[in-house]
């Protein structure tokens, strides 16, 4: 796998090495140990799938301490616009994203580590979306930001006529009214 570094320094895009043939393909879609030397050590514990239409925005969700999340996130049908906003308070990119777009054809991963908000919105008709988490879900330390805040500079690339969202995404504060739980200090890795 090829690991291409962001703006954002643990915020990361992989790309597997893909064998193609008359049959089909085949790649890695994960390797513990190459994932633990190329990225950092990572013990994910739980896999989630979602199924989403076009216009479907997620996010910006986060778990708070000590329930933290980091994700490894792939599309595995369709398209979607992938990102991840720094909500570490101090931290020279607080406020910053990575946005990535992450589709059936292009196979890419995307890294997004604790201290982070992650949302995607679907760009297909329909989008199959997979991720990896190394702590279990906690609904009781839920966090978010506003996906709709432009403060945050995102190109969503989707009409605002045609956004989804969940009643519990159009709650989430804006990034100035947001009292973020990360500091610079917090082990992006440490469980």
């Amino acid at each position: 796998m090829e690991i291409i570094n962001t703006a954002i320094d643990g915020v990361v895009i992989i790309e597997p090495r893909i064998f193609t043939d008359a049959r089909g393909y085949f790649f890695e879609s994960y390797s513990k140990r190459e994932f633990d030397e190329k990225v950092c050590p990572v013990d994910f514990v739980q896999d989630n799938e979602s199924c989403s239409t076009r216009g479907v925005m997620r996010g910006l969700h986060f778990q708070r301490p000590p329930f933290t999340q980091a994700k490894l996130v792939r599309c595995v049908k369709g398209r979607v616009l992938d990102v991840a906003v720094d909500i570490r308070k101090g931290s020279p990119t607080y406020g910053k994203h990575v946005a990535v777009e992450l589709s059936e054809e292009n196979h890419r991963q995307f890294f997004v580590p604790r201290g982070f908000a992650h949302g995607f919105a679907v760009l297909s008709d329909v989008a199959v979306f997979q991720y990896k988490c190394d702590n279990y879900y906690a609904p009781q330390a839920d966090g978010g930001i506003s996906i709709a805040d432009t403060s945050l500079g995102i190109d969503w690339q989707i009409d605002p006529a045609e956004v989804l969202l969940s009643e519990k995404d159009t709650k989430h504060p804006l990034l100035k009214d947001f009292d973020s739980p990360f500091d610079i200090n917090f082990d992006l890795y440490a469980k």
